[in-house]
């Protein structure tokens, strides 16, 4: 059974810093592409950042230089560093897993535009000003 878990969620104010943490099960991570994508406030569904198997990342451009995707493959865990956070990154943060050429094709917006392989339960971030 496929299964993604995510977790290292909660409430920062703006400026501070958290890691979500992915753990896979029944899925190989190195062959897929890898990423987070969020759910805002307002229920827009927004793509963060992806990784390949190669460790090839790319990044939504608000996250750019702020957020940092890593996995470590031998423990199927993938990692989201997000530093610098504000306001507008409150949401639910979805660990997902894609079709392995889409990383190539679309990066981070791979994960709210082609139909996905897995994804997890989500965790809550939520940063105060």
């Amino acid at each position: 059974q496929v299964q993604l878990s995510e977790s290292g969620g909660g409430a920062v104010q703006s400026g501070g810093s958290l890691r979500l943490s992915c753990a896979a099960s029944g899925l190989d991570i190195s062959a897929h592409c890898m990423g987070w994508f969020r759910r805002t406030p307002g229920d827009e569904r927004e793509g963060v950042a992806s990784i390949d198997a190669d460790g090839e990342t790319s990044y939504e451009n608000s996250v750019q230089g702020r957020f940092a995707i890593s996995q470590d493959a031998a423990k199927s865990t993938l990692f989201l560093d997000m530093n610098s956070l504000t306001v507008d990154d409150t949401a639910m943060y979805y660990c997902a897993a894609a079709p392995k050429e889409f990383c190539a094709v679309m990066g981070w917006g791979a994960f709210t535009r082609v139909p996905l392989d897995a994804r997890g339960q989500g965790t809550l971030v939520t940063v105060s000003s």
